[in-house]
């Protein structure tokens, strides 16, 4: 877990945003997300292709190493309601446990996509999933949630946090848990021939 997020996450009135993003055109989704929210509404949507406006005044040292970019994703994280995680070429993406850390309700941008955990965790009670056909509808769709309701994710991903947390030496139900949980369920899935 990066440094800036193991701190406590702010509450919602810390959070002016309603929703980020900051990231590649790696596949269709991402490539639609991008032009369709791409420096729209900076002031409450910021959605960006890698360049970050500064959040955190950081000195051209640190951005020249690239700490002052990284520094600014995540506190652009922590000052938002909701942080995007559209679908991308490989089948996971860190954004999401990202998202977690930060107190951010993940939103999961997709057609069809299997999140971490699915057969233990309810995402429906942490992140939102929005089809990708909704895209141009997005801002409206997370405006439309009720503050109870975002409340009420906020509370789950504070639960699942600890699901996403790699302990030295592991502690029950961390990451290292879940893991290996996940795979005991599917070794049924798995058939060798001798």
């Amino acid at each position: 877990t990066p440094r800036q997020l193991l701190g406590p996450s702010p509450g919602l009135s810390a959070r002016p945003y309603l929703a980020f993003f900051a990231g590649g055109q790696h596949g269709h989704v991402r490539d639609l997300l991008l032009r369709h929210w791409k420096g729209r509404d900076p002031a409450t949507f910021p959605v960006y292709e890698y360049d970050l406006p500064s959040t955190t005044g950081n000195s051209s040292r640190h951005k020249r190493r690239g700490r002052g970019r990284q520094s600014d994703y995540f506190a652009y994280m922590h000052r938002s309601r909701f942080c995007l995680c559209p679908s991308g070429h490989e089948v996971a993406s860190p954004r999401v446990v990202e998202a977690i850390h930060a107190g951010c309700i993940p939103v999961l941008v997709t057609d069809g996509y299997a999140p971490p955990f699915a057969d233990v965790l309810r995402w429906e009670s942490f992140s939102v999933t929005v089809p990708v056909a909704d895209i141009p509808r997005l801002k409206e769709v997370l405006e439309g949630i009720p503050t109870a309701e975002v409340e009420r994710l906020r509370d789950g991903v504070r639960l699942v946090k600890r699901h996403f947390t790699l302990r030295q030496p592991p502690e029950r139900l961390d990451m290292f848990h879940m893991i290996l949980h996940s795979v005991w369920l599917r070794r049924l899935n798995f058939r060798l021939d001798h």
